[in-house]
């Protein structure tokens, strides 16, 4: 559900503002918005520091945590970011002593300052690289020396006694030999590995640095409240939103703490924060919303019910396998026994723990364990699945055509029946307005669009009393949306109105992605199965077999997972939601409260 909201402004004098924002604080119910653009020096001094702090964090998150060092907080950061300086400056110098070593080593080991004082005494030397093929014409009175060729280039040391030049890339002369590059390039990479080996001591200090590093976003937080809050004369005040059934408590705090204050409803142009409060076995959903960085906007609907419930589904249709199931539980119970006290952890392994749940259900009814076939599972499992959903024909004969083709069905079903709570939904919210009409329409031209899905997909030859009903039900449906767009001025709809009803057929086609994903997870199971079995699992050979078991599903698992990121997910947050007007425009209700506090 989303919380209804409601304007708040908040008075109170310069004298009281630091303490009022300090009690603002603790409340967290107040989502602030800024009146003026926050700005001043000491709003960007904290930023600085921020970033100054989260830099260090990020780099001590590379590391493998060890004990704390019992560093004094306040000089913590600046270690590290002295460490970082120092592994910077040690970097660039390791790649510009590489990069001398690269171009100095095809003309040998050589002191250059005994060349530059044969060229004070009038001996002129340059080292110059040229190509094989196309080697540069010799002056008179210049000896050349090859040091070195490679496949291309030849290498050579040139000498005259006096100034010369050759049509050829000369190389310049280094300012140390190469025995010393490289013995400064081993110092260079054992400093490197100490300072290495100073930041592996900090990295038990992580917890701390995440600490001060939300000390230091709640001092940025701060100073942009203040900084943004608006004045006049003796008055200073901001404005924000919060959850109406808070009101008792800012009165409260107001009361006490004698401020002024102002309660509006919310009007239409206005831009609310959206707040999700739903029932707690429809929580685990906000894992997925977080994932994703979405939310529904102030005036949309909230899905998340809707979304949880399918979202398993998909998940089930994708993954399609009861031991694949079952092993995501033991991991999911495995995950939650290690993580236990850790809240932030629980939405998304309860939510793997429902759609696991689901995933087994279809996979016992379908019969697929680990792509095994039917017939080799034991009774217990053949008598779990279900007759319609495996093609079966007769006892011990089933069509994998035929159950291919239920399967579909059942994935057009959903479609259509999702994209009708769609409708539905949106008709019961609109039922005082002429937009109402477009919603009804819809419904009409889903479930025409949906039996025309069925006999030209999946041939199935209409009852008499549909086949006759579909024109005047799809031409009703299309004569109220036309109705609902007029009446509702929405004219620019009428121009897009036979694409969208295109794009409806194409909506409950797109469901089939449900069968074809978890086909295509079957087909791999049952390919790396009969690979395994072609090697046999006698002696050493078993070894080998086991290993593309393994292989073979952690790879199908690991696809089937992106198929329900790309396919479950946008079924969810574009079919779906398209049809239900969810744009996911919403702003987060984030209330001004301090970093380590909860909601």
């Amino acid at each position: 559900m989303i919380v209804k909201m409601k304007k708040l402004t908040l008075l109170c004098t310069p004298a009281q503002q630091e303490q009022t924002l300090l009690k603002l604080r603790d409340l967290h119910v107040v989502h602030v918005e800024h009146i003026q653009p926050p700005e001043g020096s000491a709003l960007d001094e904290a930023r600085n520091h921020l970033l100054y702090v989260q830099r260090a964090k990020d780099v001590l998150e590379t590391h493998p945590e060890t004990e704390p060092s019992c560093t004094d907080p306040d000089k913590l950061v600046d270690h590290v970011w002295k460490l970082i300086h120092r592994e910077k400056e040690l970097k660039e110098t390791l790649q510009s002593l590489e990069h001398e070593q690269v171009r100095i080593a095809p003309f040998g080991d050589f002191d250059p300052r005994k060349i530059e004082k044969l060229n004070e005494q009038g001996l002129y030397i340059k080292l110059y690289e040229f190509l094989i093929k196309s080697p540069p014409e010799i002056p008179d009175g210049v000896t050349i020396s090859e040091l070195n060729r490679s496949k291309n280039l030849i290498y050579v040391l040139a000498a005259a006694h006096q100034e010369f030049s050759l049509s050829a890339h000369e190389v310049r002369l280094p300012d140390q030999s190469l025995a010393q590059i490289k013995h400064y390039l081993e110092k260079t990479t054992k400093a490197l590995e100490e300072t290495e080996a100073k930041f592996q001591q900090y990295a038990g200090d992580r917890k701390l640095v995440e600490q001060i590093e939300g000390n230091a976003a709640d001092g940025v937080n701060y100073l942009e409240v203040r900084q943004g809050m608006g004045a006049e004369s003796a008055v200073t005040y901001l404005k924000g939103f919060y959850p109406a059934d808070r009101e008792a408590d800012l009165v409260a705090a107001a009361e006490e703490n004698g401020w002024g204050f102002k309660f509006e409803d919310v009007s239409d142009d206005d831009t609310p924060p959206t707040l999700l409060r739903d029932p707690k076995w429809v929580s685990p959903i906000k894992a997925v919303l977080n994932l994703i960085g979405v939310v529904p906007g102030y005036k949309e609907l909230d899905i998340s019910a809707l979304f949880l419930i399918f979202l398993s589904i998909f998940f089930a249709f994708i993954i399609g396998d009861a031991g694949y199931g079952f092993l995501f539980i033991a991991l999911t119970l495995f995950g939650k026994f290690k993580t236990k006290g850790n809240a932030a952890a629980q939405p998304g392994l309860n939510l793997l723990l429902i759609m696991s749940t689901f995933c087994v259900v279809f996979g016992a009814l379908t019969g697929n364990y680990f792509g095994i076939s039917i017939d080799a599972l034991p009774a217990p499992l053949r008598a779990l699945t279900n007759d319609y959903m495996t093609g079966k024909m007769a006892e011990g004969i089933r069509n994998s055509d035929l159950a291919a083709n239920h399967i579909m069905f059942i994935c057009f079903s959903i479609g259509t029946l999702h994209l009708t709570l769609a409708h539905g939904w949106n008709l019961i919210r609109k039922i005082n307005s002429w937009a109402a009409l477009a919603d009804l329409g819809w419904l009409c031209c889903t479930w025409t669009l949906f039996s025309v899905v069925l006999n030209m997909v999946l041939y199935i030859e209409l009852p008499t009393w549909v086949a006759t009903t579909q024109l005047p039900l799809l031409g009703m449906g299309i004569g109220l949306i036309i109705l609902s767009l007029v009446l509702t001025k929405s004219y620019f709809g009428l121009i897009t109105l036979a694409l969208d009803v295109i794009n409806n057929f194409v909506d409950i086609i797109s469901y089939v992605r449900l069968y074809a994903v978890g086909a295509a997870s079957l087909a791999i199971a049952q390919a790396f199965n009969g690979m395994a079995m072609d090697i046999g699992f006698n002696g050493f050979a078993s070894i080998g077999a086991a290993l593309i078991l393994f292989a073979g599903h952690g790879l199908n698992i690991v696809l089937g997972a992106m198929g329900v990121m790309v396919h479950g997910i946008r079924l969810n947050t574009l079919e779906f939601s398209s049809h239900a007007g969810v744009e996911w425009a919403g702003i987060h209700f984030n209330p001004f409260r301090k970093n380590s506090d909860n909601l």
